[in-house]
């Protein structure tokens, strides 16, 4: 893993999802083999795979600081491109600096990670006003997860955190995004733990070559979705989830 210091010009950018987005890596250790942040390359200029590199921003709380003071307040979405709980944030802390401003600016935020890492910070993150943690869970098979998600922290682990979170009245959401096989196992080990999930096809291209290695392509085409978008909200009905379907 090549981890390398940089200095950003700015951490506060305008999201399609959020008011803004602030990460402070560029590059994940966690490596998913589906991950759309992997256009990045295209800017930053790295020759190694992705998964195998983190910039870290190490100015971003300063910029942060500074122009939230110059900002409109908005929801802050933590992270937009990189998991803002990767392992490397365990040295920085620059996600938890990041979220010390906001909380003194009063301003609202929504973490989307697949760490259980986030837990580290319950204290801070009840101390805001507004606030919700996401762990993105693709599938609730281990099987699966390691195929497509080898350097992450496992299903077990992240439906943990959920569950410590919002045990605590933090409010908590699960991203099954992308859609992957055997997700409809989640209803039950998600029962109590989330206000509510989101559920999304997102982009599958750059992972053709795994579904083709292990057999799955049946799990990328239509015929897999339109069951889903009828398997899985009927499921979280019946559970009493509240739930979205992106797609």
């Amino acid at each position: 893993m090549i981890i390398e210091e940089v200095h950003a010009k700015t951490i506060l950018s305008k999201s399609k999802v959020f008011d803004y987005t602030v990460n402070p890596y560029t590059g994940c250790e966690h490596a998913c083999t589906y991950c759309y942040a992997r256009f990045m390359k295209r800017f930053t200029g790295h020759k190694e795979a992705w998964g195998e590199f983190v910039d870290v921003k190490t100015n971003a709380p300063i910029l942060l600081q500074h122009e939230t003071k110059n900002k409109r307040v908005g929801k802050v979405w933590i992270s937009g491109i990189c998991d803002p709980y990767q392992p490397v944030e365990k040295r920085y802390e620059l996600t938890k600096k990041c979220l010390e401003i906001l909380l003194e600016r009063r301003w609202p935020a929504t973490i989307q990670t697949k760490s259980p890492l986030v837990f580290r910070d319950m204290e801070l993150l009840r101390k805001f006003n507004e606030i919700e943690v996401g762990l993105t869970i693709t599938t609730a098979d281990e099987n699966i997860r390691e195929i497509f998600e080898p350097n992450s922290p496992s299903i077990e682990q992240r439906i943990e955190a959920l569950q410590k979170l919002h045990s605590v009245g933090i409010k908590t959401f699960a991203m099954i995004a992308p859609l992957l096989p055997k997700a409809e196992g989640l209803v039950a080990q998600l029962r109590g733990k989330v206000d509510y999930v989101l559920i999304d096809k997102m982009n599958y291209h750059y992972a053709g070559w795994v579904y083709k290695r292990y057999k799955l392509e049946y799990a990328m085409n239509s015929k897999f979705f339109t069951h889903k978008k009828i398997e899985l909200p009927n499921a979280f009905e019946r559970g009493g989830i509240p739930h979205q379907l992106l797609f």
